[in-house]
């Protein structure tokens, strides 16, 4: 047994971990943050200006500055949606990631490198992390507290949760040397592709990283080739003639978990909590957000000895922030995604300036919008619409017929509003 006793041992070093370290580190607990080296998380990169202003990030890390949108129907039609008043800005996450670790260091964090084995108690009952470095050493410290964020797989969470897990979306992208801009690639340009063939229930990307670029595609469905579906993307956009630089792959959570905490010592956080939005799979900014309000609650059960109280209160006050966000955008993803004709008028209400202005907003603020009343009242209507075949998509014609298919009752993943 290590003699070292940490008041927190935050267990991953992702976004999400690297926020609760900081966060507690500057509270002035002694914190050990523990990641593994050299995983990089298979991930599109974007950034909204609120996380960027929010947690001061640098602009030398943003490898692009995104500009337009572009969303691709099943028959290839295609709608361009200007980011007016903002920007998505593109990370590389290897270098983001250790940006973020090195900070929380910098603020006071002690960081171990090494593979998370076991939550063991002590004699007392309170937490022992033990883990393995590189060599195959074993060590084990002993906590106070614990934060698991170590992915959706959370070996934390399976531990100390009773097996908590949730469904997810498998994840798959090559990183590519990028071409020079042209016909089919654009610097400033995030590409969106909803087509069946290319992810029968999710969709798939092609987003700049500067010298790089990320060519991806997601899918929950068994079986369904996510390599095969890349290539195919990337011999069509004219992509297969660039060197990959690395391939990654890994799940992405589709809703939070129902508890995070086990009432006592351990609170799981990030993709471990399930915290990534449906229907587009972003989940930096949620993540960051859930390790900030995770390291308040883990900080208020030190200092009162509430830990019950005050550990459950986080997911409470996360999803009274983003729960709203949370459901509108499932039910989104559970509708419109169903097949290619309701994808094909998908990309038809992408073309309303409505809409396009709407959800940006939502996306730079990290919120649903209250203003503008008679806009979402259009939006709505623009929605129903759609649903009633009342509008007659462009390209209609080109869609299989009898694809219009009525609606599978509605999930539990869905139902949940909390």
């Amino acid at each position: 047994m290590s003699k070292d006793l940490f008041d927190v041992v935050v267990v991953g070093g992702g976004p999400a971990g690297a926020t609760a370290a900081e966060k507690l580190a500057e509270k002035g607990y002694s914190v050990m943050l523990l990641d593994r080296a050299g995983r990089i998380k298979p991930c599109g990169g974007a950034i909204p200006p609120r996380l960027v202003r929010d947690y001061e990030i640098p602009d030398e890390l943003l490898c692009a500055h995104i500009n337009e949108a572009r969303m691709v129907s099943p028959t290839d039609r295609f709608v361009d949606i200007p980011i007016e008043n903002g920007y998505v800005g593109m990370v590389n996450r290897e270098e983001f990631d250790e940006f973020l670790r090195a900070r929380a260091a910098e603020k006071g964090a002690h960081r171990r490198t090494g593979t998370f084995r076991e939550l063991a108690r002590a004699d007392d009952g309170r937490p022992v992390i033990v883990y393995t470095t590189k060599d195959g050493e074993e060590h084990r410290v002993l906590a106070r507290m614990v934060i698991g964020a170590d992915g959706a797989r959370s070996a934390v969470a399976k531990q100390a949760l009773n097996g908590a897990m949730t469904k997810s979306v498998f994840a798959y992208h090559e990183i590519i040397e990028a071409p020079d801009d042209g016909e089919t690639f654009d610097g400033k340009r995030c590409e969106v592709y909803y087509q069946g063939k290319l992810s029968p229930d999710f969709y798939a990307w092609v987003f700049p990283h500067g010298k790089t670029a990320s060519i991806g595609v997601g899918s929950a469905h068994k079986g369904f080739s996510l390599r095969g579906a890349v290539r195919e993307l990337r011999e069509k956009q004219r992509l297969d003639g660039c060197r990959t630089v690395r391939t990654e792959g890994a799940p992405i959570p589709l809703k939070p978990l129902k508890k995070w905490d086990n009432g006592k010592d351990v609170i799981v956080v990030g993709d471990a909590a399930g915290v990534v939005a449906p229907c587009s799979g972003e989940g930096i900014y949620y993540a960051m957000h859930c390790g900030e309000m995770a390291a308040d609650g883990v900080a208020e059960a030190l200092a009162t000895g509430e830990a019950r109280k005050h550990l459950a209160a986080v997911r409470k006050r996360y999803m009274k922030t983003h729960g709203k966000v949370f459901m509108a955008l499932g039910v989104l993803q559970w509708f419109w995604y169903g097949n290619d004709k309701r994808r094909e008028r998908f990309v038809t209400m992408c073309e309303d300036k409505d809409v396009q202005q709407l959800t940006f907003d939502a996306y730079m603020n990290k919120e649903l919008v209250r203003r503008k009343k008679a806009a979402h009242l259009k939006v709505a209507m623009k929605d129903i619409a759609h649903l009633l075949e009342i509008v007659r998509p462009t390209g209609d014609d080109a869609c299989p017929k009898g694809l219009w298919m009525r609606p599978a009752p509605v999930p539990e993943a869905m139902r949940e509003a909390r």
